[in-house]
């Protein structure tokens, strides 16, 4: 398992290719629906953002889109923290431990907070938080942290798998154009 020991993780595109050969057709698929939830979120006015949890028997437990929007949205509703809080109401936290966490972005400090909180076992990422803040700039809507989710879960007791970043220019295609224009789809 990757606790978060890896140095070059998330860091640039040889980690990412290293990351990616990792995964098998059924992770490709999910990260995908990923993507496809972050160009909804997007259609529908909201940051690009998307996010699922799979069982480890491939059964899909949650999926979320963002909904952290102002002036109406949450600030904490970050897609990856309510797929996690949806998932550990319809599975519960201990049936959470060979669940597989698939995001659209790299959970963000918060986020991965949830997501070890939750006891999810494994995150697969597609886009890196590197990579993210480089299209999203100094976007006020998205002040991203310097802080990689493998380093948080480095300071859990409990080990978490990260895998990522994978498909990132399919990723990048959500955000292209968004964050220019303000919050404008």
């Amino acid at each position: 398992m990757d606790n978060g020991a890896d140095d070059s993780a998330g860091s640039g595109v040889a980690a990412g290719a290293t990351r990616e050969a990792n995964l098998d057709a059924a992770d490709h698929r999910h990260l995908r629906h990923a993507l496809a939830l972050a160009l909804r979120s997007r259609a529908q006015g909201r940051h690009p953002f998307g996010a699922l949890v799979v069982s480890r028997d491939g059964a899909v437990l949650a999926e979320a889109e963002n909904n952290s929007l102002p002036p109406a949205g949450d600030p904490t509703q970050h897609a990856e923290l309510r797929a996690a809080q949806l998932a550990a109401r319809a599975a519960g936290v201990d049936g959470l431990a060979g669940a597989t966490l698939y995001s659209s972005a790299e959970p963000c400090a918060m986020c991965a907070g949830a997501i070890y909180w939750c006891g999810i076992g494994r995150v697969v990422y597609a886009l890196s938080e590197a990579r993210l803040l480089a299209l999203t700039g100094d976007h006020p809507e998205n002040p991203t942290f310097a802080l990689p989710c493998r380093a948080v879960f480095a300071r859990g007791q409990r080990q978490v798998a990260v895998v990522g970043p994978a498909l990132e220019d399919e990723a990048a295609q959500a955000h292209l154009g968004f964050w220019q224009r303000g919050a404008a789809a």
